[in-house]
């Protein structure tokens, strides 16, 4: 094996305590003799997503020599609530320990820049390897192999049960439902019971289960639901990667898009819905003659037409940030909840904190929100209101839509005619959808497990208005000339991928956009010199890579192939004392 550089990995701690131990607190010395994966995340971010579902082969496999820990580093405010991370821990199904880090401490002193981040401690407390992103599976797997046969050898390798401690099962109907729909022949509710990988069908109280519908073996963790024309309900099944259809007449659970596996960089984003690959889709709307899907995995909208069969990209690069403008040029960010009606569809844009919209003539519009890191709870003309990581939209019979504002426990109202925004209801529990019927309007709220029935007010609720930015420490850098590096080794056993050009993509932008003279835009080189401006004190460089490797073996004439991935958003102050040089680590050690 390679000799790796030996770097003692810093303490775990953070103040809101562990989860998934029965209450034990954990350290690193706990652990030795175990190979220990850091996975930093937050449980906004569908990319940590991803990870988690990434790790849990691995995490099985190697059960007995591998300790997968969870350090829970918050973006938005609500999430540095411990019940949000405890919630968020059943939710996503997390089976090992996780640090509940609402202060980012341990964040710092790993020198993480990015959600999700893996760090890979050996079985002697030594930092191995470090990757940013999705895709790192496989190469992790491999090094996790390694490290079990050298340290076997040593003698410094401890097998046996790991420290996680399952919490006890809470019984309710519902768990961390999704998204809902009336079903008009009946009166009824469908909705998806994400948690438990199912449909349910609630009778017309919302209250009373008729029926349940599929299980694991049919859906994971199904979110979106939207009516179709003929009667059938189209279904967002979002870890499969899949649209499904579901007749509630005859009960019948069709597949009619997706292949099951993830969509990746590179990969066809049009063609026969049953042969493209998706990408975690997360709602779903009848809009202008097809269903239309918030794929939330790649910060995109596609379509999906029942009539032909097939899917095609719709909206969005796949560049996650906030940009408006013809619909194949735009920037969303995690898209989570549509509505449509006759001439828009609108969008809650999550990790923007933000309300959009697509006209007929395929041009997307922002109604509220700024950016990647702005988000709170203020009401008034929408330029200035804010929201805080919304999921779902309602369209209103006013030509108003109605927000479930997710982190902000609340349901928001904005009118286009008027411009302003407005606070319906709030001590929700992250709501994340809502349901129109007649002079009422059913909240999905997802924390607590329910369906709840609100009448419409005629008058807005008042909320003392309270505005956040995103608080993570800024890097200080010079102004002037910055060497932008984003380093990549392709993993043991693997290779660059150069069969069809370049294997890597870099794009820069910043916010403000005046931060930056020179080096913005994309190109093939990981490593870039930027021009920063010496009037603007400070901003966000926002920088996304993409690198591919093949496994290297000769004797294969089809080796598998690897695509890594990353978007950062680095937040800078400009000052004569800071740095000339920003290492962003892809994958390997950050000994840059």
């Amino acid at each position: 094996m390679a000799k790796r550089a030996r770097v003692r990995a810093p303490a775990l701690v953070g103040s809101g305590g562990w989860i998934n131990t029965g209450g034990r607190e954990l350290s690193l010395a706990d652990l030795r003799g175990r190979t220990v994966i850091v996975d930093f995340w937050t449980f906004c971010c569908i990319n940590c997503l991803h990870v988690l579902d990434e790790l849990r082969e691995l995490e099985e496999k190697h059960r007995d020599t591998l300790v997968i820990i969870g350090v829970h580093s918050p973006k938005f405010v609500h999430e540095a609530e411990h019940q949000a991370v405890v919630d968020a821990v059943e939710r996503y199904e997390v089976h090992h320990p996780v640090l509940d880090d609402p202060e980012l401490v341990t964040w710092k002193q790993y020198a993480v820049r990015a959600w999700p981040t893996l760090v890979v401690i050996d079985p002697e407390g030594y930092v191995v390897a470090q990757h940013a992103g999705e895709g790192h599976a496989h190469a992790i797997e491999k090094l996790v192999e390694e490290l079990e046969a050298e340290h076997g050898a040593k003698g410094t390798l401890r097998r046996g049960d790991g420290p996680y401690v399952a919490p006890e099962p809470v019984a309710t109907d519902l768990r961390f439902p999704g998204k809902a729909v009336l079903l008009p022949a009946t009166g009824t509710f469908l909705v998806s019971d994400s948690t438990r990988h199912q449909l349910v069908e609630l009778a017309a109280d919302g209250e009373s289960v008729l029926r349940r519908i599929g299980g694991p073996g049919d859906f994971k963790e199904p979110q979106g639901l939207a009516l179709l024309p003929d009667g059938l309900v189209v279904v967002a099944d979002t870890v499969n990667h899949r649209l499904r259809t579901f007749d509630p007449a005859t009960g019948v659970i069709e597949t009619v898009a997706g292949t099951g596996k993830q969509w990746w960089q590179g990969s066809p984003d049009s063609g026969p819905a049953l042969e493209v690959a998706l990408s975690s889709p997360w709602d779903v709307a009848w809009f202008a003659g097809k269903v239309w899907i918030a794929m939330a995995g790649v910060h995109q909208l596609w379509t999906y037409d029942p009539g032909t069969g097939v899917v095609a990209a719709a909206a969005g690069t796949t560049n996650e940030g906030l940009v408006d403008g013809p619909a194949a040029e735009a920037w969303f960010a995690q898209p989570s909840g549509l509505a449509a009606t006759e001439d828009r569809l609108w969008v809650a844009d999550s990790e923007t904190s933000a309300l959009r919209y697509v006209d007929l003539d395929l041009v997307v519009h922002t109604a509220v929100g700024t950016g990647l890191f702005d988000f709170g709870h203020r009401d008034g003309p929408a330029g200035q209101a804010l929201l805080q990581h919304p999921l779902g939209v309602t369209a209103l019979p006013d030509g108003s839509v109605a927000v479930s504002d997710t982190y902000n426990h609340a349901l928001r109202r904005y009118d286009p005619a008027s411009g302003e925004v407005t606070t319906l209801a709030t001590d929700l529990r992250e709501p994340s959808d809502a349901v129109l019927i007649g002079d009422d309007i059913v909240v999905v709220e997802s924390a607590r497990h329910r369906l709840t029935r609100l009448r419409l007010p005629d008058e807005a609720v008042r909320v003392e208005a309270v505005a956040h930015r995103t608080q993570r420490a800024a890097t200080e850098v010079a102004p002037g000339k910055l060497l932008l590096d984003v380093v990549f080794q392709a993993p043991a056993g693997q290779k660059l991928d150069t069969r069809y050009g370049p294997s890597s993509r870099l794009l820069v932008s910043a916010t403000p956009p005046e931060l930056l003279v020179a080096g913005d835009g994309a190109g093939t080189d990981l490593s870039r010199e930027l021009e920063l401006n010496p009037e603007v004190t400070e901003g966000v460089l926002h920088v996304s890579a993409m690198a591919a490797s093949c496994d290297d073996d000769p004797a294969n004439e089809y080796p598998a192939c690897h695509v890594h991935q990353q978007d950062w958003g680095v937040p800078v102050v400009v000052t004569t004392a800071g740095t000339d040089r920003l290492a962003l680590v892809l994958a390997g050690m950050d000994d840059a």
